[in-house]
C-alpha cells in the first residue's frame, strides 16, 4: 500500500515548484494566466473570464511531463 506521508510531500514538492516556477515567469514579464487567445467578458460589475488557452497549454505541458516520468 503506498504511504500516504510520501504522497503528501510529493504534492507538496510538487505546488512549490508551481509556485517558484510562476514566480519566475512573472518577474521576467510573463503572466501565465492572461495569455493572448484567453476570453474576458466584462459588462457592468460583472466580469466573466474563461482561460481557454491558459489550459491548453497547461494540458500539454502536463501531458508532457507525464509522458517523460512513465517511461
Amino acid at each position: 500500500m503506498f504511504n500516504i506521508g510520501k504522497l503528501l510531500i510529493y504534492t507538496g514538492l510538487f505546488l512549490a515548484a508551481a509556485g517558484f516556477i510562476i514566480i519566475v515567469l512573472n518577474r521576467i514579464g510573463i503572466n501565465p494566466g492572461k495569455l493572448p487567445g484567453d476570453i474576458v467578458y466584462k459588462k457592468g460589475h460583472t466580469t466573466v473570464y474563461f482561460p481557454i488557452v491558459t489550459c491548453i497549454v497547461i494540458s500539454v505541458i502536463l501531458s508532457i511531463l507525464f509522458w517523460i516520468f512513465k517511461k
